[in-house]
């Protein structure tokens, strides 16, 4: 007989439930300055408590005694915009490039042209089909009974495009690019052409002994056709605006020496200053409608804790440099080859506080420094037991960078093998593995001894 019985069981269990403020607080910690700039304007914008202030620049160019200011401030007292702006190491952006569009450039090349308007729209058409890369991949005929224009107009509209800057662009793939590029040059060798259309797999692994062979010339003749097609531009587009790079990057802070000692001056003007609007608080004050007051407290509670959890990420960042400062001293007064081996978990450890804090703490985020303006996460690296007299472990940078010397002196005709390099690390107590010696190359995108070799 089945027992269908009903029996009342108390269990006592954990669960972590995530709150929305929680989640609010994660993402605004993890997020870059750039996300996190783009976040508070959309905030300031839909939420009316929030008032914004951004400096009106009135000190802009005033120089300040920092000396003065370090001693008696916290690192939430800098407000690093009123440095000299006038110099180029001390921008608040650190711009890459101020980069055109590659559509505008070859629009703007056919404007100019001596051609009738219906050859030029017939371009412009043709330039909006051009993909990130700089290739043409729709068809002609396609083109043609699109516009419903003959094909002739279509083969001489890409002629016109692919006579224009940059070389090689509107090209239907990589060897056709390649060759516009060529003839731009002045070169029409068959040859170049041949190896272009047949061999390029054979230039890239550098066996110019089959290309010889094929074309009945010596090696080193055709590893000088190879240097050549290696001076080409693969991708046309490269240098212009296509939608994929960020344009600039924004640091979180600035560490600056002063003296003998570093101080970190977290980037103040990265967001305007954010207060509640007065008027909203005594709106709950005076207002008799229920529902009028219950929004506007909703709303006075999202920006108050918007307020405070950029405070809080603030801080977060700010206790992280300031240990990442504490074990890279010497990083930051000789540079790479003093970057000690340091990992998320020693950093949580020091500050008891989760891995996952450090790691969005870190995430995204950019430093100006002495060395410019870097990755906090290129900081972090583990490192390789040395055999030294000192016992330290070094830092795989600085592992890699000896191997990238040791690269660039070699002698070219012999170049050295992984395992020859793994025997000179050795000669210097640097003991690892030959396959790790392989893993690190190719992470610097350094080709093998057999590709680097020259005739």
């Amino acid at each position: 007989m089945v027992n269908m019985g009903f029996n009342l069981m108390l269990t006592q269990e954990q669960k972590l439930v995530m709150t929305q403020r929680m989640k609010l607080s994660i993402k605004l910690l993890q997020m870059s300055a750039y996300e996190l700039e783009k976040y508070v304007d959309k905030e300031v914008q839909e939420n009316p408590v929030l008032d914004s202030k951004v400096d009106d620049g009135e000190n802009v160019n005033k120089e300040i005694d920092y000396k003065e200011l370090i001693k008696d401030s916290t690192y939430n007292k800098y407000d690093y915009g009123e440095y000299d702006k006038n110099k180029e190491e001390v921008s608040p952006f650190n711009f890459i490039s101020e980069k055109k569009s590659l559509k505008e450039y070859l629009q703007e090349q056919i404007i100019d042209l001596n051609e009738n308007k219906n050859m030029k729209a017939v371009c412009f058409y043709v330039i909006e089909n051009i993909d990130r890369r700089g290739y043409l991949e729709v068809k002609d005929d396609d083109i043609s009974n699109e516009l419903k224009v003959p094909l002739s107009y279509i083969k001489k509209a890409i002629t016109i495009i692919q006579s224009l800057e940059p070389d090689g662009i509107c090209a239907r793939n990589l060897e056709e690019c390649l060759r516009i590029q060529l003839i731009k040059r002045g070169i029409e060798d068959k040859n170049l052409f041949y190896i272009i259309d047949s061999s390029l797999n054979l230039v890239a692994e550098n066996k110019y002994n089959v290309i010889a062979k094929e074309l009945g010339i010596n090696i080193k003749k055709a590893q000088e056709y190879g240097d050549i097609i290696k001076t080409l531009q693969p991708k046309p587009s490269r240098g212009f605006y296509t939608g994929e790079e960020v344009n600039y990057i924004v640091p979180d802070a600035y560490i600056r020496k002063i003296d003998k000692d570093y101080y970190i001056i977290m980037n103040d003007n990265l967001l305007p200053k954010l207060t509640v609007n007065k008027m909203y608080k005594e709106l709950i004050l005076k207002e008799d409608d229920k529902e009028a007051v219950s929004y506007v407290k909703e709303k006075l509670d999202k920006a108050l804790f918007l307020i405070k959890s950029i405070q809080n990420r603030k801080s977060t960042v700010y206790r992280v440099l300031e240990k990442i400062l504490e074990i890279q001293k010497d990083y930051f007064d000789y540079g790479i080859e003093y970057l000690k081996p340091m990992t998320l978990k020693e950093i949580a450890d020091s500050l008891e506080m989760h891995e996952s804090t450090i790691s969005r703490a870190i995430r995204d985020k950019y430093i100006y420094t002495n060395k410019g303006t870097i990755l906090i996460k290129s900081l972090f690296t583990t490192g390789i037991t040395s055999n030294n007299v000192t016992g330290q472990d070094i830092s795989v940078q600085l592992i890699k960078k000896k191997i990238k010397e040791y690269i660039e002196d070699e002698d070219k005709k012999k170049p050295l093998s992984d395992q020859k390099i793994a025997d000179k690390l050795k000669d210097k107590d640097i003991k690892i593995s030959r396959r790790t010696v392989a893993k690190y190359r190719e992470e610097m995108k350094i080709q093998s001894s057999k590709c680097r070799k020259r005739f």
